[in-house]
């Protein structure tokens, strides 16, 4: 298993652990909108919801652009492939492992059942 040395891991996961973020980038899945509009749907004040999209951008999950007096949000260049990678990693190796011990506990009901019997 590769350890898991990409610096970048610690600030996408720290930004998606929050519900609030995540909708965030639910919702600019869909379109790009202001931050405004994103206070006013997640119904939490301007200065809140630039601090969770500040979170997001450091990250590298949401970029912003001010034009005039609005700042627009959209998705960042930069994916979640090498994190889904990682999961998928973990992932893999919880299954076997729960295959292994699903294959003990077969083995242990065989027996069981065959000691039952003499």
């Amino acid at each position: 298993m590769a350890q898991c040395c990409q610096p970048h891991f610690d600030s996408s996961f720290g930004a998606l652990s929050d519900a609030t973020r995540r909708g965030v980038l639910e919702q600019l899945g869909r379109a790009d909108t202001s931050i405004t509009a994103l206070a006013e749907r997640f119904q939490m004040t301007l200065t809140g919801m630039k601090k969770h999209v500040g979170v997001l951008e450091r990250a590298g999950l949401v970029t912003t652009e001010k034009v005039g007096r609005v700042r627009t949000c959209r998705l960042g260049l930069r994916g979640l492939q090498e994190e889904a990678a990682w999961i998928e990693a973990y992932r893999q190796l919880w299954s076997a492992r729960f295959d292994e011990l699903d294959n003990v506990v077969e083995e242990l009901k065989l027996k069981e059942n065959i000691d039952g019997r003499k």
